[in-house]
Parts: C-alpha cells; structure tokens; sequence
C-alpha cells in the first residue's frame, strides 16, 4: 500500500531500527537529509557524513511511506563508544574542548545523541520533522539502555527540545552555543539529564513517550496547529539480542585518547 500524502489525513509509518541492520534505508535517509541541508544553503556538515551508516552504536527512526519505498524525514541517536565520536563532539571539539570532558561524564552511565533531524518539505507543518520524531527518539532510548541524551538544537528547535525535558548545557561554548554548521547559523547545546524520568518535560510531551514506550508497535493520530497525520509506530528495535550497551561504554572508555587529538588547535566560540 503506498501512501497518498493528502492535507486532510496523510498517514505515514515511524520505523526505528540499527544502522547496519538496514543498508537501503540509511540510503534513503542519507539522500533525503542532504536535500534538505542543500535548501537552506549547508553543503556539508560533520554529522552528514555517511560514516554513521556502518557504526553499531548509531540508530534511525525514519518516517516512510507504508510500502517503505518514499522517506519523508528521519532522526538518528548515535551511542557514545560506537565506531566514531559523538556528532556534538565532531562538530563542537575544536571550537570547545570541554565538551569531550562533558560527554565522557555522562558516557559512562550510557549517553547518545539525537541528531541528523529533518523532514522532507512534502510534510512540513505536521510536526514530524520536529516533536513526534524527537518524542520517538527519546522514547526508544530506554531500549538502548540510555541514561541521557545531548542534542545541538537549531534556535527554533530550543523550546521543542526544552519541553521533552532537555536543559540548555551552559558549560560549554558561549553560554551552550555556537556557530554551526556555518558563521551565520546558531546552534545550543542541549542536555537531557533523566531520559526514565523526564522530570523537566511538559506533561502532554511525558504522556506521550510514555505511552510510545508502553506500546512500541501502534497507531495515533497526532495533532499539531489544528493539523491532524495518522502515524504507525514501529519503534521496537529489531535483532537487538547482540547489543551490549557496556561493551560499547567500555569501547568509549578504550578510545578517549582519540576524542582528544583537536585539542591542540582551538578555535575561540563566537
């Protein structure tokens, strides 16, 4: 069955799944993301890079049609300890080399990132590119084990990010911001400290991922500006019988030396 994007009732399937288990996907993903960078004018930024393809630690979400062969938007969250840094860390090490220290802090309980956040202009307005993509993520996280996430918001991300319970991480940059992915875009450093609890999140937000995690495989209706979209939920992570997230905070353990190596050219922030 192949989806019919209609302004009354577009209806679209939320898939999650690990990188290398779905080569084809990532493809579509990694063709869709690019696109949307090129409109707004970024040629190339470290997070599009293709190398999160082959990294175990790094998972999709992907909104697609029902028979999977269109991608209307996708997210990804990368573990610290995979087999590259952290996009905050790629993007943000050279202009603040604390941010590697912040990250190693919470990597030993078990952190990721949320990045790589788009959605095609054929479904813009109906929030999939920006809060039912983010709840996902932040829903699915209890499955990889997680304790925390980070995020580099965009300014008109920071309060949709702020109301699924992250904070502004003042530590680093200028006040937990910097230029990126070019001198004239802003991006905040963003940290969410309870990815279980989600003190600091809104109550419709909590009540939502709460519900997604309780039922991973189901069908809402989301509304959003007086918007309605039908969204199928696939969100339990398939062939995870060899995950082992302490294998991989004992990799990130191994590998820090690395994250280091920016350390002697710094760059002021701002």
């Amino acid at each position: 069955m192949s989806l019919t994007l209609n302004e009354e009732h577009p209806v679209v399937r939320l898939r999650a799944f690990r990188a290398i288990d779905d080569p084809k996907t990532c493809e579509l993903f990694l063709k869709g993301h690019e696109q949307v960078l090129t409109n707004i004018g970024v040629k190339k930024v470290t997070s599009s890079k293709n190398e999160w393809m082959f990294n175990p630690a790094a998972f999709v979400l992907i909104v697609e049609s029902l028979d999977k062969e269109r991608v209307f938007g996708g997210a990804r969250i990368h573990v610290a300890g995979g087999s590259q840094p952290l996009p905050i860390e790629e993007a943000t090490g050279r202009m603040d080399p604390k941010i590697f220290d912040l990250v190693w802090q919470y990597a030993q309980q078990g952190t990721g990132e949320i990045c790589g956040l788009w959605n095609s202009r054929e479904i813009a307005g109906y929030g999939v590119g920006s809060i039912f993509l983010t709840r996902a993520a932040v829903a699915i996280s209890t499955q990889i084990g997680l304790k925390s996430l980070f995020a580099l918001c965009a300014p008109y991300t920071v309060k949709m990010a702020e109301s699924v319970g992250y904070m502004i991480e003042r530590s680093v940059g200028n006040d937990g911001t910097f230029y990126y992915p070019k001198l004239d875009l802003l991006a905040t450093t963003m940290l969410l400290k309870d990815v279980d609890g989600l003190e600091r999140a809104d109550e419709e937000n909590r009540n939502a991922i709460f519900s997604i995690r309780q039922h991973l495989n189901l069908v809402r209706v989301e509304r959003l500006r007086r918007k309605e979209i039908e969204i199928h939920y696939e969100i339990l992570l398939p062939e995870m019988e060899g995950w082992d997230l302490q294998e991989v905070i004992r990799n990130y353990k191994a590998t820090r030396p690395n994250h280091l190596e920016n350390r002697d050219n710094v760059v002021n922030v701002i």
